[in-house]
């Protein structure tokens, strides 16, 4: 493998060793892979802060998210992209899950280095499917991430051959996504790869998200987590009112659901589950945006919105 890549970021006609190390770099990274390897929690460690919600679910992540790390004279642009999603043609879900691979799609054909996330050890044919849509020539780095739960790390070693033999990795990247020390290696290792520029964001940046979507983001996470299996994917969360008041956030957010049950799903027994999803949320949105935070939520039926390109659009997805 290739364990130099300086030479990838050279300037044009410029032998990589004369190129001014102590010049800014910055560029698209992506992150894909399949639903469940970890993405989201990966670019919430490499950001040091939460910019994407993670859960046990599947389809959790849903637009392209963009966090930022600056650190040295390089800067990261990372997206998170939503797990491609193989089972576009389930009833009732094809839009939705047809923006989702869309998505991925559109992100890999913008970026400058590509980060291919799967479990260390593992790789199915949903890996495969994600894998086949990394164009040719972009730098790739095999990310294997879960390494905490390999047990005989001298098994890797065949896996890796495997994996070598199906793409053409530039590095093999092996971590623990919520371990610092460990991302903290992937960011030198990456660094190379980033084209010189100047940077796109303030040094401070974090995200290119609103504060509105990333209170729709949490409220989402929250509803899935305290909903576990039970709740379909196909379940939303829409902003109908944000204010900022000083050092207050009046906030009212309708979670949209498909049927009658889902709504009885989250909203609980005397309303006990509605009250904790928004009690949760609004703990961390405090913490997030510094600030104290007034939330009212409510749950609407909107049958077949995850099947409906207009209602799509009206609910954020690009």
């Amino acid at each position: 493998m290739n364990q130099d890549p300086s030479s990838q970021a050279a300037e044009p006609g410029k032998p990589a060793h004369e190129t001014d190390t102590g010049a800014r770099r910055c560029g698209l990274v992506a992150i894909v892979g399949r639903p469940n390897v970890g993405k989201s929690t990966l670019l919430n460690t490499l950001v040091g802060q939460k910019v994407s919600i993670t859960s046990r679910k599947a389809q959790t992540t849903r637009h392209r998210i963009t966090g930022i790390r600056t650190e040295g004279a390089a800067q990261f642009v990372f997206v998170d992209t939503p797990g491609f999603q193989t089972r576009h043609t389930t009833r009732g879900t094809g839009a939705l899950n047809r923006n989702l691979n869309k998505t991925v799609q559109s992100v890999l054909a913008d970026v400058d280095v590509v980060l291919f996330v799967v479990e260390a050890g593992r790789f199915g044919l949903d890996d495969a499917k994600v894998l086949a849509l990394v164009p040719q020539g972009k730098p790739t780095l095999l990310v294997a991430n879960k390494l905490d739960m390999v047990h005989r790390r001298a098994e890797l070693a065949p896996w890796l051959k495997g994996m070598q033999e199906r793409h053409p990795f530039a590095e093999f990247v092996p971590l623990t996504a919520k371990r610092d020390d460990d991302t903290h290696r992937l960011l030198e290792i990456v660094s190379p790869y980033l084209p010189q520029q100047d940077w796109y964001y303030e040094e401070d940046a974090l995200t290119d998200r609103s504060e509105r979507f990333l209170v729709s983001e949490i409220i989402r996470e929250k509803l899935f987590r305290l909903t576990g299996d039970e709740l379909p994917y196909t379940s939303t969360v829409v902003i109908d009112d944000y204010k900022e008041e000083g050092a207050l956030r009046r906030i009212a957010a309708t979670i949209v659901v498909e049927r009658d049950a889902h709504k009885g799903m989250v909203i609980g027994e005397k309303g006990e589950r509605l009250k904790r999803i928004g009690t949760d949320a609004r703990v961390e949105l405090e913490r997030l945006l510094d600030a104290k935070v007034f939330l009212e939520l409510w749950v609407k039926v909107r049958s077949g919105w995850a099947d409906d390109e207009a209602r799509l659009r009206s609910y954020g997805y690009e």
